[in-house]
This record gives C-alpha cells, structure tokens and sequence, in this order.
C-alpha cells in the first residue's frame, strides 16, 4: 500500500525508493491510501502503463491510519470515499477496486458495499472483521457478511479472512460464493499458500533471494522477510537471528539463508519420526502441527507463552537434540513493514493481483479456538 500524497509529490524520492515492478509481474494492482480525491488521482495517473488497477484501501485498522486520516477509518465519511473512488473511475484509464472491512450490522455493511459499487468500484474485497479486530483482538472474519456482500452487488467479490491454510481458500469460496480469495500476512510467512504445496522454509527463502538478484530491492524489506519466513526457527537458532540482524550485503543474507538451510535440514533429520506432509497431526485448537522448519501461518495465541505455538516448537527442537534448554527468544523486531506481492485465488487459478502493505491482522490466526463458518 502506497501513501497517495506521498508518492504523488513532485520529489520523488519516496516514489522511487518505493515503487518498482516489471512486466513479469503482470496483471498487478496498486493499492493506495488517500483522503483527497484530487492526490489521489494525481497518484494514481503515475502507474498508468505499469499497472492493470488501482485499488484504495478502505480496510487498514493500524493506528498509523486513525492518524493519517484513511483506511478503515474513513467508514464513516461516506461521501468522501464515494468522491475518492469516482475520481477515479471518470478520469483514470485502468479499473479502480476497494477493499472494505465490515461493520457490526449486517445491512450498514450492505449498504456500504452498494455505495462502493455505486462510486465506480470494478472489484470490491470484503476483510470480514471490524475495524476494532486486530492484533490479538482478531477473532474470526465473517463469511456470512461477505456472502450477504457477494449477493447484494454486481460486481465480482473477493473474500479476505481466516485463510491459514490451502484448504481453506476452497472452503472460504464455497462459504462465501464470491469470485477469490484474498490473503496478506499468511501470504508472508507462507508463500506457497495458493501452491498448495507443503515447503520447506529454506527453499522460499532461496526462491527470494534470486529474485533480489535480479531485482533491486531493500535490505531492510530482505530482512523483514526472512524474520517472517523463519519466524519459528529463529527463536531455537538464536545465533542465526543475531546474525540475519546484522546482515548488510546481499553475500552476508546468501550466507545466512545457507547457514539456516544447513542447520534446518539437521534438525529435520534429528526428529525420530521424519515428517509426513499426507499425516498432519493437529493440536488442542485444531491448527496443524508442522515442524518449524516448514512454511506455516503465524498463530495468534502467542499471549499464552506455555501453550503458543513458537514454545511448542522450541521444546520439541529441544527435546530433538537432547541439549539443555535454550531461552527462547521473544518475536523479533522488524526493521521495516515492505510491500508486498498480494495473491488472489480467482476460481480456478492463482494470480498475482495487488500490490499492498500488510495489515497486521489481515489473515492472522485467532485467539481462540478455530470456528466453523457456516456454510448455510
């Protein structure tokens, strides 16, 4: 997600350090905030040619956007977000979509999603949680007023919530009947989610660095990256995590991402029992045990520290190469929030759709125990 008033402003430094894309990428949206429908235009006329989209973003809970005036915190102007996405739609060249949140009532969510069309909106995502539900205050998306969403409007819906796993993208379109899926943040810590393929955390982290290669990209976003890729296994390599905090040239993040291949296949082998993708055990909240070494969704739970995910996995790395226990480190500090590639689940096919901050509770896991969405 890109700030409309910074990236439209005549120095372009933000603009340039920010914004980057290729022909290879495509069909890829750009996601902007904004609060004036004049910038936000003039904005948005600078990815013409390089874009396919421009979506604004009416979804973001983080207190940054309470401050900055956008996101999620412009639901109640509604006649300022119909001015910002009509702008839009009567004088850009390429579609505009919105991405939404819902309110606590169902017909105000309805009637919001209408006005949105109305406006000029070519593709509206519904996030299925209130504005007040983030960081571990997240519970659960509602598919039922996404699907009340889907219904209602006459553009195609994509759904936005509760997506942890593969499985779950077939489950949330069958729920919700809209046209894709949208994730975020599971899309960070496991980006072969829309594969379907179970990966080793290494082999991701080695797919990124050869498209840092290639593409010029920040070390700071190299770095928050791998925090996220290997979220479950720094804290039991915690000399490594020490280590990727101090990386400063694109051969120091090659050698770190060998030096954790190295040690993550140890440990893979360690294990008495080797794991098998096809028997996946679950736990006491019905979330998949998979070894930390292998991409998987960051749980929301972590309030819990004896039953959290990360300290079940620091004692069964432990408890595998029978060595005293470690201190287990807390959630490491990111250096910065990158932009990253959004995936889109359109029925039949995964494609690359947006380019857009996380949010930090976009597709988080939950509090509380796992709930079945119903699918009546």
């Amino acid at each position: 997600m890109f700030h409309a008033k910074m990236f439209s402003d005549e120095a372009p430094k933000y603009r340039d350090e920010q914004w980057q894309t290729n022909e290879e990428e495509r069909p890829v949206i750009v996601q902007f905030c904004a609060n004036d429908p004049d910038i936000l235009l003039k904005a948005a006329q600078l990815v013409v040619g390089k874009a396919d989209a421009v979506d604004l973003n009416l979804g973001c809970p983080q207190h940054i956007a309470k401050r900055g005036h956008y996101g999620s915190f412009l639901m109640e102007e509604w006649d300022l977000v119909s001015k910002l996405i009509r702008k839009l739609h009567e004088n850009l060249e390429i579609p505009v979509t919105a991405k939404i949140r819902v309110f606590p009532e169902l017909d105000k969510t309805i009637a919001y999603a209408k006005m949105v069309e109305a406006a000029g909106a070519q593709i509206i995502t519904v996030h299925g949680r209130l504005r007040e539900q983030k960081g571990h205050k997240t519970g659960l998306a509602d598919w039922e007023k996404i699907k009340a969403v889907k219904e209602a409007v006459n553009v195609p819906v994509f759904a936005n919530g509760n997506i942890l796993y593969f499985e779950d993208i077939q489950k949330c379109m069958d729920a919700t009947n809209t046209d894709g899926v949208m994730s975020a943040e599971t899309n960070l810590y496991n980006p072969a989610l829309f594969s379907g393929k179970i990966l080793p955390t290494w082999q991701m982290a080695e797919e990124y660095m050869e498209i840092c290669d290639q593409v010029p990209t920040k070390y700071s976003y190299m770095r928050a990256h791998m925090f996220k890729l290997f979220r479950y296994s720094l804290p039991i390599h915690t000399d490594l995590r020490e280590q990727l905090v101090n990386t400063r040239t694109m051969d120091e993040f090659w050698q770190f991402v060998r030096d954790m291949k190295q040690r993550l296949i140890a440990d893979a082998e360690k294990g008495e029992e080797k794991f098998d993708p096809e028997n996946i055990e679950v736990d006491g909240f019905g979330y998949r045990k998979y070894p930390h070494w292998i991409c998987q969704p960051a749980l929301r739970f972590e309030h819990d520290k004896e039953t959290s995910q990360s300290k079940r996995l620091l004692n069964e790395a432990q408890a595998a190469a029978k060595t005293p226990a470690a201190e287990a480190a807390s959630e490491p500090l990111e250096q910065a929030k990158p932009d990253i590639e959004v995936k889109v689940q359109v029925k039949g096919e995964a494609e690359t759709s947006a380019e857009a901050e996380v949010e930090a509770d976009a597709d988080a896991g939950n509090d509380a125990k796992r709930q079945k969405v119903s699918t009546d």
